[in-house]
């Protein structure tokens, strides 16, 4: 007898339930194997980017990973669990390696995408900042250093950042004092 046993504890019901979960993870990661290798490399390069601003001020909160989870979706068209699956490894990696990976990534992201692509990037950018109500300064200030790094003008990085002004922290009225 078991002490799980001796305490009433059945581990079965934790156990297949541990196993059902592992099953699934292992499905979404062969899923996500199976996607062309291009495709993939996008797909990563996208949502490390996305990750990369969220977590500009040192912290991704929920409504940025919701955020960039539904991006992943309608962007790289992949069924919302793969998009969790790579919205949650580009996270890790972004908290990890990001002040050595950052340039590499983008740079690849680069050379893989048209400049329509890199457009909608930059836009994507600015929704996953403006997620929690608020585009940070820290938030802007990568936006602006990923900008640089696809390639485009000042004047291109503020058109579409002018598209964000209301949610700009730095345009917007502070609370008054009471």
């Amino acid at each position: 007898m078991s002490i799980r046993d001796w305490f009433g504890l059945k581990g079965s019901s934790s156990e297949a339930a541990s196993t059902a979960e592992t099953e699934t993870v292992r499905k979404i990661v062969a899923r996500l194997e199976a996607i062309e290798p291009d495709k993939a490399r996008f797909i990563a390069a996208f949502a490390y980017n996305l990750s990369r601003v969220a977590h500009a001020d040192l912290s991704i909160d929920a409504a940025e990973t919701r955020t960039m989870e539904r991006l992943v979706v309608e962007v790289g068209k992949l069924p919302e669990e793969q998009a969790v699956l790579a919205v949650q490894i580009a996270k890790s990696q972004a908290r990890l390696f990001g002040s050595t990976e950052n340039f590499l990534v983008t740079r690849e992201f680069r050379e893989l995408s048209s400049e329509e692509e890199r457009l909608r990037l930059l836009d994507c950018l600015f929704a996953v900042s403006a997620a929690d109500g608020s585009i940070s300064g820290q938030e802007e200030a990568q936006i602006t250093s990923i900008a640089t790094e696809l390639g485009f003008t000042r004047r291109q990085m503020v058109e579409v950042r002018s598209r964000w002004n209301d949610q700009r922290a730095i345009l917007q009225r502070p609370p008054d004092s009471a």
